[in-house]
């Protein structure tokens, strides 16, 4: 009997086709309820997700055929991990797919950032020509701090290399470093970082780690980056920082805000005052989770998912 997959995520195309010549079945639905999807997810032994809505310990319960999860994406925060295991469930997902893609884009937003790249274009487009107010900073010469040193931190240090600067990494796993980034205690990271990117997973112990305490922790005015996880800052923490000039500035790939399904983010009424800042804040990049979510990085998370799906089940 063919292996049913049940695809509740549109994705690239190749998935479908490899998963096909494979020998799987599959099956899509992109419009039914969650509680639709576990009336009948009884009758597949895969699934294939990105963001659609929590693989909880309801939704597993009614899964008693399932075989594994495959979540195309660098993260798994959506599924209860330990209750799928505890059940022989396989998990996989894709951090190798977007590493690159977030990496330019870390990149992207530093640069753009140090040179005022954003707020000189739209100066310009209403008639400005402002060059003392926009002069920039240069990277070389300064400290990268990389918080988290796995797919996403590693990436983005080799993209470091055509700097002159010091690139340092903290992980709570030991001997992680590597020729790009020297492996720190956090205290050292915090003494010598000039810009600070977050490459961590949305944990118990990363939630809400970027608060008060921990930016007033670095010994400098930091830059910040993050196109990790939103819920991995307190935003009204940050924005007190960029008020007082602890924090000169930062890139936003990821939002507190966010929700499960990302587009409905400004349905509600009430904008809360830190992200208010954000939207108004002219030392803010803002770019809409998409950090990962490059046409290349399209196709090649598909493929690692195929080629994962292939290696457990075949």
């Amino acid at each position: 009997m063919p292996i049913k997959v049940l695809h509740i995520d549109s994705n690239h195309p190749i998935l479908w086709k490899q998963l096909e010549e494979a020998g799987f079945e599959n099956h899509a639905d992109f419009t039914s309820t969650k509680e639709e999807i576990e009336a009948k997810i009884q009758d597949y032994q895969g699934i294939v997700i990105r963001s659609r809505f929590k693989i909880d310990k309801q939704f597993i319960d009614k899964a008693t055929n399932l075989k594994f999860i495959a979540r195309v994406g660098a993260g798994l925060e959506s599924i209860d991990c330990d209750y799928a295991l505890s059940k022989d469930i396989e998990l996989i997902a894709a951090p190798e797919g977007n590493r690159n893609a977030v990496a330019e884009h870390t990149l992207g937003m530093i640069l753009s950032l140090f040179n005022k790249l954003n707020l000189a274009d739209s100066e310009i487009r209403s008639g400005q020509w402002n060059r003392e107010s926009n002069r920039g900073h240069e990277l070389d010469g300064k400290t990268v701090g990389i918080i988290g040193y796995g797919n996403m931190g590693k990436a983005f240090a080799k993209k470091l290399r055509g700097f002159d600067v010091e690139v340092l990494c903290y992980d709570i796993k030991d001997n992680v470093g590597d020729e790009n980034a020297k492996q720190v205690s956090l205290k050292v990271l915090q003494e010598k970082t000039d810009v600070l990117s977050l490459h961590i997973p949305w944990t118990p112990e990363t939630d809400k780690m970027v608060d008060a305490k921990f930016i007033n922790a670095f010994k400098k005015p930091i830059w910040i980056i993050n196109t990790s996880r939103g819920k991995n800052i307190v935003t009204a923490d940050l924005v007190a920082a960029m008020e007082s000039g602890k924090v000169l500035g930062a890139g936003l790939d990821v939002l507190e805000y966010e929700k499960l399904s990302f587009e409905t983010l400004f349905q509600d009424k009430n904008t809360p005052e830190a992200f208010q800042y954000l939207l108004d804040g002219r030392k803010v990049i803002l770019t809409p989770h998409i950090a990962g979510w490059t046409f290349e990085s399209h196709e090649r998370l598909a493929q690692v998912i195929v080629d994962k799906i292939k290696a457990v089940c075949l």
